[in-house]
């Protein structure tokens, strides 16, 4: 028999909880960038070595992810997102601490990984709690609501992250977690009921293949994040390129053979749902690519400060943050026609790109705060229908594997798309001023009318991949999984 679902308050503080949850992730992703050159100088480190203290948390996350929503299938929600809140609460206070204290890096970057295995969990839990205990006409509100906080904590992050360094240390933006994360544990301790799941026993768990995508995925990460600073025929990036080839082929190989695997692959033999995880995914690639090269634009080729720029990025969040809140409330007015909403929004996102495709030293900065802020509208108007889709297409018993698959789709490709992009902007400057020897100078050194063409490329290949989203879009159908 199926356990009732909570109702009254107790939805509330779950809501509440998986909120936090998903804020709490979102926020450690962003706000440790601002503090790196601080911690450089504390431990007397290049740049390209401290940008690990970034880089390791966002491997780790996106390799254990499949593994984790296999582990919440199995042995509840609950135990995971306690747990998750606990080894978070743990990861934070010892980046905080014991690094300075011993003088040790290496110290930081493994108290790092203890961090991101929790919060790993807690990005997992957020939408499986809500998928799992809201009721149906409810659910898309609860996860607009947490995409919301997400929202809020990719745009406070750099902000609080850069007043806490100046004005207290380094070790705050990791202290902060704390109490926050206790609050948290002992609010899910009281308000989150014990499910109960039916799946196989944890001594069935898929090992050998939570091995496999862990060192594929990690490799494939490691290939696109640092192929620009060791160099793409370098012999680092060729094997790890390599490992992730046979690794997460060999993944999907034991995946179709095996009674208890990580991910259902049979979930793929539908088109719709392809398509909606191809265009979640997309999404997510084009959003994280503009969102690093943006602040680039703005310091090289306007002059903002550091500061006014992340100010004018802002814009992007607070366009999330609007559409965030209303997306939950017209899913539930257009059941049966969501594949029109999520187009709307795709369509808002490419004609934002297009506008920062004209980008040049004399751009108006009203037309950038509007390319922006629609580019923000329409990920937010699309995140809640395509996150809904994707959920409702598995039965109860899988929504901790599929809560997993949509963090894996957000993390994997935001690594890869700042790279990418990265990668465009040079690529478009080369392009621009041939045999000019630019290539052996710095940014600042650079004519700013040259920098903007590699800017150009980058927005322009956006919206061609904007396009390519909006036609995938016609594929969308809304299917609900069979009751178990």
């Amino acid at each position: 028999m199926k356990d009732p679902l909570p109702t009254g308050k107790t939805l509330i503080f779950i809501l509440i909880v998986a909120s936090i949850a998903s804020f709490m992730s979102s926020l450690d992703g962003t706000i440790v960038n601002i503090a790196l050159p601080s911690i450089g100088e504390a431990f007397d480190l290049s740049t390209s070595s401290v940008s690990w203290v970034s880089t390791i948390y966002l491997l780790v996350i996106a390799g254990l992810l499949l593994i984790i929503g296999k582990i919440i299938d199995t042995i509840g929600l609950k135990k995971i997102f306690l747990g998750g809140f606990a080894i978070f609460v743990i990861g934070s206070f010892s980046c905080g601490f014991f690094p300075e204290l011993l003088h040790s890096f290496n110290l930081l970057l493994i108290s790092r990984v203890v961090q991101a295995i929790g919060g790993g969990m807690m990005i997992v839990v957020a939408p499986a709690m809500l998928s799992l205990f809201m009721p149906g006409d409810r659910r898309a509100k609860g996860l607009s609501l947490i995409m919301l906080f997400a929202a809020v904590g990719m745009a406070l992050g750099p902000t609080l992250g850069g007043y806490l360094t100046e004005y207290l240390s380094w070790h705050w933006i990791f202290f902060i977690n704390v109490p926050v994360g206790i609050f948290a544990i002992i609010l899910g301790l009281i308000v989150i009921p014990d499910n109960k799941p039916d799946s196989c026993p944890l001594k069935r768990f898929d090992t050998p293949g939570a091995i496999l995508i862990f060192v594929g995925l990690a490799a494939l990460l490691f290939a696109f994040s640092e192929g620009f600073s060791l160099g793409w025929t370098s012999p680092q990036i060729i094997v790890s390129v390599l490992l992730a080839v046979i690794f997460i082929g060999g993944f999907i190989r034991r995946e179709l053979h095996y009674d208890n695997p990580l991910i259902d692959l049979g979930m793929f033999k539908s088109r719709s749902f392809v398509v909606v995880n191809i265009v979640f995914a997309l999404l997510y690639f084009t959003f994280a690519g503009a969102n690093y090269v943006l602040p680039f634009y703005l310091e090289y080729i306007h002059g903002f400060s550091t500061a006014n720029a992340g100010l004018i990025l802002t814009s992007l969040s607070v366009g999330m943050m609007i559409t965030g809140i209303l997306s939950g409330l017209i899913y539930a007015k257009l059941v049966g026609r969501i594949k029109y909403m999520v187009m709307a929004g795709v369509v808002l996102v490419g004609v934002g790109y297009f506008l920062l495709s004209h980008l040049s030293p004399v751009t108006g900065l009203g037309i950038i705060i509007t390319a922006l802020s629609m580019i923000g509208l329409g990920i937010g108007v699309t995140v809640t229908p395509l996150t809904t889709l994707i959920m409702g297409a598995a039965p109860p018993s899988k929504q901790g594997m599929v809560s997993s698959l949509t963090g894996l789709e957000r993390y994997a490709p935001m690594t890869i798309g700042v790279a990418v992009y990265n990668l465009m902007v040079i690529v478009g400057i080369v392009i621009s001023v041939r045999d000019s020897g630019i290539i052996y100078k710095t940014p600042a050194d650079i004519s700013p009318y040259i920098l903007s063409f590699g800017f150009d490329l980058a927005f322009v290949i956006s919206v061609i991949l904007a396009l390519i989203i909006l036609a995938l879009c016609f594929f969308i159908k809304e299917e609900k999984a069979a009751e178990e």
